[in-house]
């Protein structure tokens, strides 16, 4: 009986055991794209607004323009955000939480904000509320402007940065479950009681991620606003419209010096969420050791 070759035996190779240089490949070509597209610009922004030292920059934002523009941009968020978060946390407790028809419309709705652009989402918000239509122009008759005033740029804000939160919240209480909340009602505790005692301590994480997105992103909103704002220097231009306008005016400086703050915010904003994951994984460590 001959013997029977079954050819070289390969030897087992984890799937993430790549070679030496392919390794060190990618991560050249990983930090090399990180570093053109998002370091340099930065790096460039600051070299830029500090190109006639600090004491320009400083002045450039003491102007009661730039200053307005700051307060404004800080407002909205303070509105937008805040509202972001309790509809898209009612959101995905209806997603997560009910079976009902419509689920997968509903799902699609909180989806469009990503597929529109937001220049198309300020359109829509203007011909809506616009003192020509039929909405927009009883407010206007009896005092309550949307377009052109502070309100309608929340609302163009909110349309844009709706998703997030509720993005962010989806996942996490679909992996959750409804089990502790079941449970929780046969003991006979109350829906308000189930939501801050159980539902609301599992999701803290992904809630507080989710705002912090949000309020990132509301605060460079350029598109939306733009469009529903009118762009009005003192009283409806927002930090990145400011930006754009001191530009086109070749106020470099104080141009570059407001789109550094702007950077910063989110830079601090981007820390802040950082710091926290961190934190919970931390937490987490410690309650699978326990």
């Amino acid at each position: 009986m001959s013997d029977i070759s079954l050819g070289p035996v390969r030897r087992f190779r984890a799937p993430t055991a790549e070679a030496p240089a392919l390794r060190i490949a990618l991560i050249l070509l990983a930090v090399t794209g990180i570093g053109l597209l998002v370091l340099a610009p930065l790096v460039t922004v600051f070299a830029e607004a500090l190109s006639r030292g600090i004491g320009a920059a400083v002045a450039s934002l003491s102007d009661p323009q730039a200053w307005s523009a700051i307060r404004l941009t800080l407002l909205v968020a303070a509105i937008a955000v805040p509202l972001n978060a309790v509809f898209g946390l009612a959101a995905a407790w209806a997603i997560t939480k009910f079976d009902f028809r419509g689920k997968a419309f509903l799902i699609t709705l909180i989806d469009l904000p990503f597929s529109i652009s937001p220049v198309v989402a300020g359109l829509c918000i203007v011909l809506t509320f616009g003192a020509n239509s039929m909405i927009g122009g009883w407010l206007v008759a009896h005092g309550f402007p949307i377009v052109f005033a502070l309100p309608g740029i929340v609302i163009a804000t909110m349309f844009v940065t709706f998703p997030f939160v509720a993005r962010e919240l989806i996942p996490v209480m679909i992996e959750q479950g409804r089990a502790e909340e079941e449970a929780a009602l046969t003991l006979g505790a109350s829906g308000w009681r189930v939501f801050w005692t159980v539902t609301l301590p599992n999701i803290r994480w992904a809630l507080l991620y989710g705002v912090l997105l949000c309020n990132a992103r509301a605060m460079g909103e350029f598109g939306a606003v733009a469009v529903v704002s009118g762009k009005i220097r003192g009283q409806t231009a927002t930090m990145p419209i400011t930006i754009e306008m001191l530009y086109n005016e070749y106020l470099s400086v104080a141009a570059f010096t407001m789109a550094a703050l702007l950077a910063l915010l989110g830079l601090v904003t981007l820390l802040v969420k950082t710091s926290l994951e961190i934190r919970h994984a931390d937490a987490l460590a410690a309650q699978r050791r326990h």
